[in-house]
């Protein structure tokens, strides 16, 4: 590789470093000169005078004389396209003043000389002009003491004379000969004082006089004479207070190096930075100048700019060479070239004159150019398979500077670099290494063919050595290669841009030749890993740069300013040993990378070099794709053709016009003013044939009341259930807007008003902020931006509404607009060259005013009207539109319009209007339909339909008929009023007929409000429609309801009320109901048959702006799968999704305070710039994936736990054993706690919990029933020693867990102990509990206890049960028992600091004292959540996540499993936050050094509690606020896909399950862990089929068994828990048991759950065999293990004397009690009839005489 003589100035430029002073000189001085009477002879030659004075071989200098030789003039052209800049001219003294007096100068002297200085400025040669070099005048040898006063006159005539031509002067160019010529009388220190004096005179005057125009002076000294001169104090004195630089007459000795070396290193006398200019070189003992002149320079110049000496320029005569080649012409040249090959090879000679540079044949072929000619721009395009792109820099963009071990670069924040502005570091950036995927949508949107990007050095080897690459770091750019692949982009690698590892740096970095073998290393590396997809690399980015600031003016990192040494060095390692190394490295040389300016000239150039010049240019990369950090200057400086936000910590990016500007021009590939090139038509959607409807009308209730009967009754567990698949492979997904909405341009360009702009126009319309549509997103002047934005979503279809209005101004075809038209033609063909399908809605509300003048859709003109627009539209756009819908949302129009008149035109007929105009729409409708279908669907083949809209309707109950009916009616009258006449049988459905009808004759009306069709109507209208469209947005909880008769409405005829569920989560417009859209989707089916459906509007509107949208993320994610489920399970015809909406827009009544938009739009900035918010990336993501398959890391595994892996159940003494006051039980706090009202769910008490301190034998059942090898307990406190000290032991309490023990030895089931689970004895804490650090001791001394009465028979130990839970919910919040709250923000710190000291102690106990003897582990069990960043793209989130799990996991875990002290995050957050509060030290206590190794280790194994998972963000508490959360600073909300529980903090999501054991895998050093606790809860459970609980435990069970598969130390697993109980502060209401628990019954029973069924099979067959390669008999549960109901011991009662049993004693009772009430009523009865008879006996003796008969 040769480089030019213009390469070697760059080079010399580079290694010289420029003062601030020398503004006006930036670049290198190369000189030539001066004219000698022997050189002039030479360039004479052929062209000369023969008899010119000129002798050959004289050396003396000329002195001018007129006439000037005729060939100055070309031979100093000839110099400067050789690149010299300077020219040295020596002024004759004696010449110009003979007389020695500035009142007689030379008149003829001194104007040759300024014609020879205006000969050099012509040429663009700038003179350097040397006052006096030797022969004075003869006046000036008299006496010493005058010489420096003629001198001074002397010069102030020159300045005065040439300073207009001149800038830079030298007083002297030889002192010796001066002082040889003056008086030898005179000392040689009076002489050199003379000589001093008169340069210093000199000096004032120029600057004081002449030096305005930046003019610099100096004198020239001999290097060989600089040790001796500066000891002389005048010379000293010159030079460090009289020159504005420091010239040297220098011979360099090419052998000799170390004497130049010592020489110049006498310069730091004079000032640190000395600025040198090489006046005379001469190279006496050098080799030919010919062979290796830039070797030759480089050398000289390493030597010379070595301790801060600074060269400016130098004389470089020596490598001139000059000569008359021919009559015509003459050449000057630089001999030789900066050849970088073998010496061998540059022993070969040119013979002759050399070639001209070709710096000096592109400039003698542009030089004569005019500046018309220059500028001319050239209209044309690039070749074919030209390459346009966009690039950037990993330490620019890229942040995540200590993301998955990534090593410190150069660029780090290591140590402040003080010339960032505002002390800018990298470390976040744009954020890019989370956001591969916003970055390739930005690409996709340029239309960029290439990405240039560099990879980081340390991100794939830290160490910058490749014996440790790290994984991470591989896997960030394997996804970003391969998503660049994906979207057809080639990527471009940069192996090297500028960011050195520190840790080669620390080792002397480009310095250190060894870097060469580390480069090549990691080079290698990259093309073995990435090279099967990368095609185009690029060793190094701009090594000049790097060389230049970062070792010469140490502006960059490693910022070492060295321009001489170091500089050179590291050029020179690149030069020789890189690019000369058989590696098959290379540039790529025929790809350029300029940087990106905004205009077309720039292109233009390249273009004009390809076109004309035949420059082989294939590539043009704009710098730079975004904003990043840009070195020195921070984020100051804006490359990116997208602005990134650095203010928001999503790092928004927002296109800048330059970006769409460039997509003109890759589109165009060139500038060509017709019009894009036009790209192959994509391929049209796989459209349905023309659909078919029923032919009668629809039931009442309708037969698809069966979709209630399928989904009402299901469990919300079943009903929310993600489900994971795909859609069908030609789904259409796109995204939609509306032409009012986003068009703005309202009266632009000869459109016409439409009645939006009217009603938003008058006062009173009751649009929010009195907004408008006047600019709304400005998409009528910014079609480059809306589709940048479709091809970055990567959506395959657009729906976009015409504006009646802009196409016909007055609504009439006899008023075409062709700038209407030619704007939808643009958007149709941006469209198509972007390969996404348009989808056109003919009308969406905005009625041309013209029309609404004459009656609007109430004047039967309208349907013709309408059909010749929509016939205008077919004709002019369907050779590229296939599928078109007449109206949108009419049912919206008809009573939004006409019947509440809250949109345009205003109309309140609530009763009659929207009928009327729902029966013209409808007409008009089936009219357009027919054209079409008549006279353009043979040709255009696309579809026809319209968007209806509605609500799901759920009825509130379900069983009750009229509830059912009532949904049924308002699906009817929504969507039914327009699908049933068009997808049906030409008529309204019966409901809506019937209820219309019946109450317009109740309301005394003659005929029905609700119009009729004719017979001819019905046929024509029947079946007008080839799809089904649809609009939803959520779901309404529906009932019957008698409304008022009078006045008539639309609203009330439907006779229902509907209303939201309070619990559905809220947006700005509609709650969300994600559920519904699956029901609904099934009820179409139903309804109109099996009908091809594209839902065309699903979204949620916002009112936060920001580009953080998580809640619209969870409403598509929600909505879209319930899709799913309808497509896949329920066999639903869906062909698309079309997202509403593409940006944020004017939304009608609410104008631009709801948000629906992908994109968020600026509607305070006039330019309305479009930025992706975090909702565009994840729909993306979904079109990607075309749905949401399940992650191939979220797959089944089967398979089993490795021999002897601990399968367990758990529980805790107060939530189970009840006997609150029991055999000397002594008061806990939780008893206290629970027995203080308003604290406990339905104050409820443990007092008797589930009774297992009686119930030993029950309760063992329940862990037969399970089949577990272990069961972990918890002991109470304030049972075995009642007021928590060993003053007493409760013996009563004591012998219960013996007998528990024993119980469970004898069944083969091995104890776990937890020594405190939470219920400390309230005498401690009537002394300040765990905020004493009494306690301790005393926890120490139940221990004690503990071990010494059961270790024997024990040999599993936990100390403490999620000690974060006592710390955080006891005595930071209150809301578990003590409830302390008053101090969050101490005393959590005090407590959690006491606990981990207790356990500490508890340890070493059994460890000094127990272990030896009884052989068992102990350790303690922590509890955490998994935290995943809410959103994974941004580096804030993604810190709060390791935050989280650091304060919750890593509070007690790092000092005990990591290093006896708290996390650096903790430490480093509180101690800030106290600080900053104005406390002197941190809130969290400190451990001492021997606290530290004294808690350090105290673990035999990880005791793990986990549950749930949280999605984490960023949040910012205030100073004033002490409490953990504020220290913590991170918020957390659920993903609404995950699957609830019976407690609101515990949502299903089993993937955290495996994260958060591998982390802790990698964060403690793989420690063995138990699962001590992991379960799940459901509120108001009656079902003992479980499936949620079965679904939860399956899943994280299997999460578990990946964590082993991962190589997790995993040995055991413990299911919380074995049977329902007291969940504390919820009281009863939360049952996480597998076994049920009726606390109705006195007698407690334990029935087995589902999930004990389940869980038994689990650990019967060690995991999860695989059914492939069964049948597998511990699947099958063992006859005699059935369903086991807790047995109940009778219990007999004394009765009558007898012993019955309870059962008997009832019923004897119940026996009894019927003897004695039935013996009560006999004698009753004989009373009366005894009263009765004696009454008779004495009223009536007669009778009973006359009577034959006896009374009885």
């Amino acid at each position: 590789m040769e480089l030019s003589w213009h390469a070697v100035f760059i080079a010399l430029l580079s290694l010289s470093s420029w003062g601030s002073d020398w503004e006006s000189e930036r670049n290198f001085i190369s000189t030539a000169g001066p004219l000698t009477n022997d050189l002039l002879h030479n360039l004479s030659g052929p062209l000369g005078d023969q008899s010119s004075n000129f002798v050959a071989g004289d050396k003396d200098l000329y002195v001018c004389h007129q006439p000037l030789p005729t060939f100055l003039p070309e031979y100093f052209s000839s110099l400067h396209a050789s690149q010299i800049t300077h020219y040295k001219v020596f002024l004759s003294w004696a010449q110009l003043l003979p007389a020695g007096s500035t009142q007689n100068p030379d008149k003829k002297t001194v104007q040759c000389y300024r014609r020879l200085l205006e000969a050099l400025e012509t040429a663009r040669l700038q003179p350097m002009v040397i006052l006096h070099h030797q022969t004075l005048p003869a006046s000036t040898l008299q006496r010493t003491e005058v010489f420096a006063d003629l001198f001074a006159d002397y010069a102030t005539f020159a300045f005065h004379s040439f300073g207009d031509l001149v800038g830079i002067w030298f007083t002297f160019s030889d002192l010796e000969e001066v002082i040889k010529e003056l008086p030898h009388q005179e000392s040689r220190a009076s002489r050199l004082q003379a000589l001093s004096d008169a340069h210093r005179k000199a000096y004032e005057i120029y600057h004081e006089n002449y030096a305005s125009q930046g003019g610099k002076l100096s004198v020239v000294l001999r290097v060989e004479d600089i040790p001796e001169l500066l000891l002389e104090p005048p010379i000293s004195a010159l030079a460090q207070d009289t020159v504005d630089f420091l010239s040297l007459d220098l011979s360099y000795e090419c052998q000799n190096e170390a004497s130049l070396r010592q020489k110049l290193s006498k310069l730091q006398t004079i000032e640190p930075e000395v600025k040198v200019f090489i006046f005379n070189l001469k190279l006496p003992d050098c080799p030919s100048t010919t062979k290796s002149p830039a070797r030759l320079l480089f050398s000289l110049f390493e030597a010379v700019n070595k301790d801060q000496v600074l060269t400016i320029g130098s004389d470089i005569n020596e490598f001139l060479s000059c000569s008359s080649s021919s009559e015509k012409s003459m050449s000057c040249s630089l001999t030789g070239s900066l050849a970088l090959q073998p010496e061998e090879q540059q022993d070969h000679e040119i013979a002759g004159s050399s070639p001209a540079s070709a710096y000096q044949r592109v400039w003698e072929a542009f030089a004569n150019q005019s500046r018309a000619e220059r500028d001319a721009f050239l209209q044309d395009t690039f070749p074919e398979g030209f390459l346009w792109g966009a690039s950037t820099g990993a330490f620019n963009v890229e942040g995540g500077w200590a993301e998955g071990g990534r090593g410190a670069s150069i660029w780090d924040p290591r140590r402040p670099l003080n010339t960032t502005e505002g002390q800018a570091t990298p470390e976040v950036a744009s954020d890019s290494y989370h956001k591969v995927a916003s970055d390739v949508t930005l690409l996709r949107g340029l239309r960029a063919q290439v990405y240039k990007f560099s990879i980081s050095w340390s991100r794939i080897f830290p160490t910058g050595h490749g014996s440790s690459p790290s994984l991470p770091g591989v896997a960030y750019y394997n996804k970003l290669i391969d998503r660049l692949r994906d979207a057809g982009i080639q990527p471009m690698a940069t192996l090297f841009h500028w960011d050195l590892p520190q840790a080669l740096q620390d080792h002397g970095g480009w310095q250190n030749e060894s870097v060469v073998d580390a480069f090549l290393d990691y080079a290698a590396f990259c093309f073995s890993t990435f090279g099967d997809r990368v095609k185009l690399w690029v060793t190094f980015h701009e090594p000049w740069v790097m060389s230049y600031a970062g070792y010469g003016t140490g502006q960059h990192p490693p910022g070492i300013s060295d321009p001489g040494v170091a500089s050179f060095k590291m050029r020179m390692l690149l030069c020789f040993e890189i690019y000369g190394h058989k590696s098959g490295l290379m540039f790529c040389e025929d790809l350029v990378d300029f940087p990106f300016i905004h205009s077309e000239e720039e292109k233009g150039e390249h273009l004009e070099a390809i076109k004309e010049d035949s420059v082989d240019v294939r590539s043009y990369i704009a710098r730079s794709l975004i904003d990043g950090f840009e070195g020195p200057s921070g984020y100051s400086q804006r490359f990116g053709l997208h602005h990134v936000n650095f203010n928001d910590s999503s790092k928004s990016r927002t296109p800048r016009k330059s970006a769409y500007f460039f997509t003109s021009i890759i589109e165009k590939n060139g500038f060509l003013t017709n019009g894009a090139k036009r790209l192959p038509r994509p391929n049209t959607a796989n459209l349905p044939s023309k659909a078919r409807a029923f032919a009668f009308p629809s039931e009442v209730p309708s037969k698809a009341k069966v979709v209630w009967e399928k989904f009402s009754s299901q469990p919300k567990f079943e009903r929310d259930l993600f489900y994971h698949g795909t859609f069908r492979d030609d789904f259409l997904w796109g995204v939609s807007s509306s032409a009012y909405q986003i068009e703005g341009g309202w009266d632009a360009d000869g459109k016409g008003p439409s009645i939006w702009d009217n009603f938003t126009h008058t006062p009173g319309s009751n649009v929010k902020d009195n907004a408008t549509g006047d600019i709304a997103c400005d998409s009528y002047h910014q079609l480059d931006a809306d589709l940048n934005m479709l091809r970055a979503l990567k959506v395959k279809a657009y729906r976009f509404s015409i504006s009646w209005s802009r196409i016909f101004p007055t609504g009439r075809n006899s008023s075409i607009n062709s700038h209407g038209v030619d704007y939808y033609n643009r958007l149709i063909d941006g469209l198509m060259a972007s390969n996404i399908f348009p989808m056109v809605t003919l009308f969406h509300w905005d009625l041309p005013q013209a029309l609404q003048d004459i009656g609007g859709w109430e004047n039967p003109a309208l349907i013709e009207l309408f059909d010749s627009y929509a016939d205008f539209c077919f004709q002019t756009f369907g050779d590229r539109v296939k599928f078109w819908m007449t109206f949108n949302e009419p049912m919206y129009l008809a009573w939004l319009g006409y019947g509440s008149g809250e949109f345009p035109p205003g109309v309140k007929d609530p009763g009659w209007a929207p009928y009327r105009i729902a029966h013209a729409v409808i007409k008009a409708h089936a009219r357009v339909y027919h054209t079409y279908d008549e006279k353009y669907r043979q040709q255009q083949k696309g579809v026809i339909s319209l968007s209806l809209s509605t609500h799901w309707a759920e009825p509130k109950s379900p069983g009750v008929p009229r509830d059912v009916e009532a949904a049924d009616r308002m699906l009817q009258f929504s969507l039914g009023w327009f699908a049933h006449p068009i997808f049906r049988n030409g008529d309204y459905p019966d409901a809506m007929k019937w209820k219309v009808g019946n109450r317009s004759e109740l309301q005394h009306l003659a005929t029905s409000r609700l119009p009729g069709f004719t017979e001819e109507e019905k046929r024509f209208i029947r079946a007008t429609a080839d799809v089904f469209c649809l609009n939803t947005y959520s779901s309404r909880i529906v009932q019957y309801k008698t409304p008022r008769l009078n006045p008539p409405s639309y609203e009330d005829d439907q006779e229902m009320a509907e209303e939201e569920d309070p619990s559905w989560p809220s947006t700005a417009v509609n709650r969300a109901a994600p559920w519904g859209m699956r029901r609904l989707l099934n009820w179409i089916k139903e309804e109109y048959g099996d009908i091809p459906i594209y839902i065309t509007e699903n979204g949620v509107g916002l009112t936060d702006p920001n580009a953080e949208d998580t809640s619209r993320i969870f409403y598509h994610k929600t909505y879209i799968n319930e899709a799913l489920k309808a497509y896949r399970l329920d066999g639903v015809d869906l062909r698309g999704y079309v997202a509403w909406s593409l940006m944020d827009n004017f939304e009608w009544l609410n104008g631009h305070t709801v948000k629906f938009g992908l994109y968020h739009v600026d509607f305070n900035n006039t330019n309305r710039p479009r930025t992706a918010r975090a909702s565009a990336r994840y729909y993306t993501e979904v079109i990607t994936n075309n749905g949401m398959p399940l992650a191939r890391e979220d797959e089944f595994l089967y398979g089993r736990f490795p021999e002897g892996f601990i399968w367990s159940a758990a529980s805790a003494a107060y939530q189970i054993e009840g006997a609150w006051r029991a055999d000397g039980k002594g008061l806990s706090i939780w008893d206290t706690f629970s027995h203080t009202p308003l604290k406990v769910e339905n104050d409820a008490v443990a007092d008797v919990a589930c009774d297992s301190y009686h119930k030993i034998a029950e309760d063992l059942v329940t862990l037969q029933n399970l089949g577990v090898s272990h069961y972990r307990f918890s002991i109470s406190w304030s049972r075995i020693l009642p007021d928590g000290t060993t003053r007493y032991i409760n013996e009563a309490g004591l012998n219960y867990y013996v007998r528990l023990i024993d119980a469970l030895l004898a069944a083969s089931i091995q104890p776990q102990v937890t020594i405190y689970h939470w219920d400390l004895p309230q005498a401690l804490q009537d002394v300040g509990g765990w905020e004493n650090e009494t306690i301790v001791q005393r926890f120490k001394e139940y221990a004690d206890v503990l071990f010494q009465r059961l270790g024997d028979k024990v040999k599993f130990w936990i100390t403490l049960n999620e000690p974060f839970v006592v710390a955080y919910q006891g005595y930071g919040y209150g809301t578990k028992a003590p409830g302390i709250f008053d101090r969050p923000g101490t005393a959590p710190y005090i407590v959690g600091h006491n606990l981990i000291k207790a356990h500490a102690e508890a340890w070493h106990l059994y460890n000094d004292v127990y272990r030896a003897s009884q052989g068992g582990v102990i350790s303690i069990t922590i509890s955490s959540d998994w935290a995943e960043p809410r959103d994974p793209s941004n580096q804030e989130d993604v810190e709060a996540a390791r935050r989280y799990v650091q304060f919750m996991g890593g509070w007690f875990a790092h000092p005990i499993f990591k290093n006896g002290d708290y996390n650096e995050v903790m430490k480093t957050r509180i101690r800030d936050r106290s600080l900053a509060a104005g406390l002197n030290k941190s809130r969290l206590p400190e451990f001492t050094e021997s606290e530290k190794r004294r808690i350090n280790g105290t673990y035999d194994f990880f005791g793990f509690n986990h549950y749930t998972t949280v999605l984490a963000y960023n949040l910012n508490y205030a100073t004033a606020i002490s409490s953990f959360d504020a220290d913590r600073g991170v918020a957390s909300i659920a993903d609404r896909s995950w699957p609830d529980s019976g407690s609101v903090w515990l949502k299903m999501t089993p993937f955290g399950f495996r994260r958060i054991l591998n982390w802790f895998k990698e964060e403690y050093n793989d420690p063995p862990i138990y699962v001590t606790e992991n379960g799940v809860s459901q509120r108001e459970e009656t079902d003992l089929n479980d499936t949620a609980r079965i679904y939860y435990l399956r899943t994280y069970i299997n999460e578990a068994l990946k964590a082993v598969q991962d190589k997790v130390d995993l040995r055991g697993y413990t299911v919380w828990s074995a049977m329902d109980n007291f969940e504390w502060s919820t009281g009863f209401s939360e049952r996480f048991g597998l076994h049920f628990v009726n606390y109705s019954d006195p007698s407690l029973p334990r029935i087995p759950k589902a999930s004990a069924k389940f869980y038994a099979s689990v650990v019967r067959c060690n995991g999860f065999p695989d059914p492939a390669t069964g049948p597998h008999a511990c699947l099958h549960q063992p006859e005699d293990a059935g369903p086991t109901v807790s047995p109940v011991r009778e219990e007999e009662v004394r009765f009558l004397g007898l012993m019955l049993g309870t059962a008997e004693a009832q019923t004897a009772l119940y026996v009894l009690f019927s003897l004695v009430l039935l013996g009560v009523c006999g004698l009753a009865f004989l009373s009366y009839k005894y009263c009765k008879r004696s009454k008779q006996e004495k009223t009536q003796p007669s009778q009973q005489e006359l009577s034959p008969v006896s009374s009885f």
